[in-house]
């Protein structure tokens, strides 16, 4: 009997310490060090290719998607207990996205509040008209529906950097999917670093506080030099 109590105590201390030892977040920064956030360890790390693939509308084995994959970075993160990238547009559970891209010339040249605010999904009228038009165009229903703006706030940020964070509701199949999405332009007009948040309106309002923390996280680290 001495022999069981002793072995239950110490698998109860071994369970202690293992729980003790797990983390509670993931620490991320993308491949340049120059973007950091933290999710919740209890969210999977996804591939993020196919939604950039998805995005950018470019076939995988063209030189545009080979160009791309050489000045955009990317991850994604899911916390359902099937996680999958096609979560990105609609779930009952948290998705994060984030990427960096290094921006062209061109889009160096035509960068605003207003690109930020567009730079995943449509946000602007603007855009959002640009949108339903190819939609119609192609012949095609379009994916997103009836849309509401829940925020829209201009970054107040250091050193010359800029950006915006947008909170919105888009009606996909039939449910309400809120988007947080968070988009900085760095000090040198270079780089723009971008995070989306994504769950059903329901799980949204819930967990609000919790996404409020993991939006806050997303910051511009300055390397030294």
């Amino acid at each position: 009997m001495k022999k069981a109590r002793a072995l239950i105590a110490l698998m109860v201390a071994v369970l202690t310490l293992s729980a003790c030892g797990q983390p509670e977040f993931t620490y991320v920064r993308d491949k340049a060090g120059t973007t950091y956030f933290k999710v919740p360890a209890t969210f999977t790390q996804l591939d993020a290719k196919p939604i950039e693939l998805y995005l950018s509308g470019d076939h995988p084995g063209s030189q545009a998607a080979a160009l791309r994959a050489q000045r955009v970075w990317s991850t994604a993160f899911d916390q359902s207990a099937e996680p999958s990238v096609n979560h990105l547009l609609g779930s009952a559970d948290p998705f994060v996205y984030a990427t960096v891209h290094q921006l062209t010339k061109e889009q160096r040249d035509s960068i605003s509040l207003n690109r930020l605010r567009d730079f995943v999904l449509p946000v602007t009228e603007q855009m959002r008209q640009i949108y339903l038009q190819q939609a119609t165009a192609q012949g095609q229903p379009p994916m997103f529906g009836r849309f509401e703006a829940v925020k829209d706030e201009v970054l107040t940020l250091g050193d010359g950097a800029r950006g915006v964070r947008v909170r919105f509701n888009y009606q996909i199949g039939n449910d309400i999917q809120t988007f947080d999405h968070t988009a900085i332009l760095d000090e040198k007009g270079a780089t723009v670093s971008v995070m989306l948040i994504g769950c059903q309106s329901l799980c949204f309002r819930k967990r609000a506080a919790e996404f409020d923390k993991i939006a806050s996280s997303f910051k511009l680290l300055r390397l030294p030099g």
